[in-house]
C-alpha cells in the first residue's frame, strides 16, 4: 500500500455556509484516521472547529481549511477567510479581555490560544496574494510522534 512522504497537507475549500464547518470536522477527522494521527482528533477538531465558526461568523466570503504535517510530531490547522481584520484574539501583544460569564459568543480565539501549542495569524495582502483576506493558524503536538 502507498503511503504520503511527511510533509503532506490537504485543503479544503468552504462556502460561506452554516453547515460548511461541520463538513470540515468530518474531513478532518478522515485525514487524521488515515494517517494514524487519531490521538491529536479532539484537540485539533477543536482548533479548526472555532477558527473555522469565527471565519463563518466575521467573513463575508467563503474559508477554507488547511491541515499540515510538516514537522516531527506537530500538526497545523489553519483557516483562510476573505477579510483581512485580524480578530483581537489574535492581535499580537493586545491584552486578553475575557468575556463575561454569561455572554453567549467570545470564547472561541481564547479557547484556541489556550489549547494550541502555538498559534498565530498571517494578513494576506502583499502584491501577488490573490485572494487576500486572512490566515489564522494553530499547532497541535503529538507526544512521541516523528511522523505520521
Amino acid at each position: 500500500m502507498a503511503t504520503v512522504s511527511p510533509p503532506w497537507s490537504y485543503t479544503l475549500q468552504l462556502p460561506h455556509d452554516p453547515r460548511a464547518p461541520g463538513i470540515a470536522r468530518v474531513t478532518l477527522r478522515a485525514v487524521l484516521a488515515a494517517h494514524q494521527l487519531s490521538e491529536l482528533t479532539p484537540t485539533a477538531e477543536l482548533l479548526a472547529s472555532e477558527l473555522l465558526t469565527n471565519a463563518h461568523l466575521h467573513a463575508p466570503g467563503p474559508s477554507a481549511l488547511r491541515v499540515l504535517w510538516a514537522e516531527p510530531g506537530r500538526l497545523q490547522v489553519a483557516v483562510w477567510d476573505t477579510d483581512p481584520t485580524v480578530p483581537s484574539g489574535f492581535r499580537e501583544g493586545a491584552p486578553v479581555d475575557l468575556p463575561q460569564r454569561d455572554a453567549e459568543h467570545g470564547r472561541g480565539l481564547h479557547l484556541v490560544r489556550a489549547c494550541a501549542d502555538a498559534w498565530g495569524v498571517s494578513v494576506l495582502r502583499e502584491l501577488g496574494a490573490s485572494r487576500g483576506g486572512k490566515l489564522l493558524w494553530a499547532e497541535c503536538r503529538a507526544a512521541g510522534r516523528a511522523w505520521g
